[in-house]
Formats: C-alpha cells, structure tokens, sequence
C-alpha cells in the first residue's frame, strides 16, 4: 500500500488528502471531474443500487427516479462531501480499478474526542462485484483511519437482506454486533440495519494485510 497526495482542491489535514493503493485496486479523493464516469455508472446500475439507496423521510418516494444518477446531483453531493473533509468530519473516496472509476467509498459522521469514530458507507459496479475490489477497498481504508486519521473505531451498517455487501465485511472480520431496529430511511422506508464494527486494536497488523494473506490462504 501506498499513500501520496492527492490532485484535489482541499486544505490538507492529517492523513487527507491521499490516495491509497493496493495492486490494481486504488482509493483516491472524489473529484468534481470524476462526474461523467459516477453517471455513466450509477445509470448502468440503477437496478442494482436501488434497494440500497438512501431516501428522503416525508417526501414521496418514486422507484424509476430512486437512484440519483445526474451531474446536478454529483456536483452538489461532492461539494458537501469535501466540506466534511476540510472540518475532519468525513472523506469522499472514489474507487478505481485498473485506473477506471468503479464506485465509491465514504467515511463519514467522524467524531473525535473520548469516541474517534466514524462509519464507512459503499457502492460498487456490478460489472466488478464479486472480484475482491470492494473488500480491498474497505481494507484500505480501515487502515487508513485508524493509523493515519487516528481513528478507534469503525462502524458499517448494512441492510440484513443486502448480503453481498455483508460478505464484504463479513470477509474481512468485522463483528456483528446486532440489528438497529429502523435505523436508516432506505428505499422509501425506515429500515434494520445490521451493525458491524472493528477497533484499531483488534488487527494491530493492519486489515490489508490479513485480507491479503486470507485470499492467499483460500
């Protein structure tokens, strides 16, 4: 793995911007150019990412329009996501393999003082699902929260009936830890999510590298 700086407009903090490699799998900050590709590929994924994607409490919910897929929409979810990163409050990833944007990876809701936690949140092409991209990308970025943003702990939230994306961290040993009645308004609804988490002292070797060396083992 590799950390470097990152080609992005944003004041530089502790641990951001980088960018972060393993093999041909690469995070990176989310650009305000990388637009046209998470179009392209949000609208090729619509079916796939629309029992996941996050809804509105009170509005009306419209299946065919669920899956936010416009340059509007990316511009002005960018610009608040690089928000959060300027106040240490989150950090947009893009997710690339072989150089090609694939998807997205966010750490969001950061607190700091006696807590230094945060939670991670992901989407990938269904076209790479499947190929170990998503479960090295979550590798990465563990790592780097917890030994370069000096994070404890790390939370993901998934949708019990969303069982790829819990393989992801299924596969790389986060603990189940219970379900979270009504915890998020997904799809139209308030939904269970279940909660997985990991501390930085639990893998004091790094995740990478027990990720690698599990896929080697297999």
């Amino acid at each position: 793995m590799t950390t470097r700086s990152a080609d992005v407009q944003v004041p530089a903090t502790r641990g951001w911007p980088a960018v972060l490699d393993a093999g041909p799998v690469t995070l990176r900050p989310l650009r305000l150019r990388d637009g046209p590709a998470w179009v392209e590929v949000r609208r090729r994924n619509i079916e796939w990412l629309r029992p996941w994607e996050a809804s509105a409490p009170g509005a009306a919910y419209d299946p065919r329009s669920a899956v936010s897929a416009s340059l509007t929409t990316y511009v002005g979810m960018t610009r608040r996501l690089r928000r959060q990163a300027r106040h240490r409050q989150g950090y947009p990833f893009a997710v690339c393999l072989d150089g090609e944007f694939v998807g997205q990876l966010n750490v969001g809701g950061v607190t700091l003082g006696s807590l230094h936690s945060a939670h991670l949140g992901y989407w990938i092409d269904s076209a790479v699902a499947g190929r170990g991209v998503m479960p090295t990308a979550v590798a990465l970025a563990t790592d780097h929260c917890f030994w370069e943003l000096g994070l404890h702990r790390l939370e993901v939230n998934i949708r019990p009936e969303n069982t790829a994306s819990r393989r992801v961290v299924e596969k790389l040993g986060f603990r189940e830890e219970g379900v979270r009645p009504r915890y998020l308004h997904i799809s139209g609804e308030w939904r269970d999510h279940i909660c997985y988490a990991l501390t930085s002292d639990e893998i004091p070797g790094g995740l990478l590298s027990a990720w690698i060396r599990r896929r080697n083992e297999t």
